[in-house]
């Protein structure tokens, strides 16, 4: 067990919540403390997925730790030094062109925002159908960036939906050690999976 506080955010994409949730278990097996984040779409919308209540119930059961879901809340993640690695899982392209373009509108851009400036690491788990079209641009915006790491991605569904890239979830504590030591978990680029 890692004795560190790891704040774990959780974006739109709500077919790979699940996916996160296991994620998430990953990571609280081996950081001492977690705490939850959603963003506000996530914290307001039922999908045929799952209801938001239920996801965010899942999360404090999981962490138990009270799920932060507005940006007031958020923002002493800075200012207090609240946290030792962010992660964002899944990361929505919505998400990704605005950390990219410094847009800080919802809860998770504002935890992101407010833990940068503290230099420390965060871990970006991308889920999104444009990877390889509008938002690959706010990835490659994002790749050089000190203290920002991806968890390891690849297209899921190339035949379907080519443009489409998914993070492999069950990398994402790997690559929150990894971001902790300061290195990129590789190979970066996944096959199909």
């Amino acid at each position: 067990m890692i004795d560190k506080t790891v704040g774990f955010a959780v974006c739109g994409s709500f077919c790979t919540h699940h996916k996160a949730m296991d994620a998430l278990e990953q990571v609280k097996a081996r950081f001492t403390h977690v705490v939850p984040i959603v963003s506000e779409c996530t914290a307001d919308t039922d999908t045929r997925f799952g209801k938001a209540h239920d996801l965010m119930r899942e999360m404090e059961r999981i962490c138990d730790h009270r799920v932060i879901s507005t940006v007031k809340a958020a923002e002493p993640i800075g200012p207090q030094k609240l946290l030792d690695l962010l992660i964002i899982c899944p990361c929505t392209g919505n998400t990704l062109g605005k950390l990219a373009n410094g847009v800080t509108d919802t809860s998770v851009t504002m935890a992101a925002k407010a833990h940068l400036r503290n230099s420390r690491p965060l871990v970006i788990a991308p889920s999104t159908n444009d990877g390889l079209a509008a938002s690959a641009v706010s990835i490659g915006a994002l790749l050089p960036r000190k203290y920002i790491y991806f968890v390891p991605f690849g297209q899921d569904d190339p035949e379907r939906k080519p443009t489409s890239l998914v993070s492999d979830f069950s990398l994402v504590a790997d690559a929150a050690q990894a971001a902790l030591e300061g290195k990129q978990l590789q190979p970066l680029l996944i096959p199909h999976h």
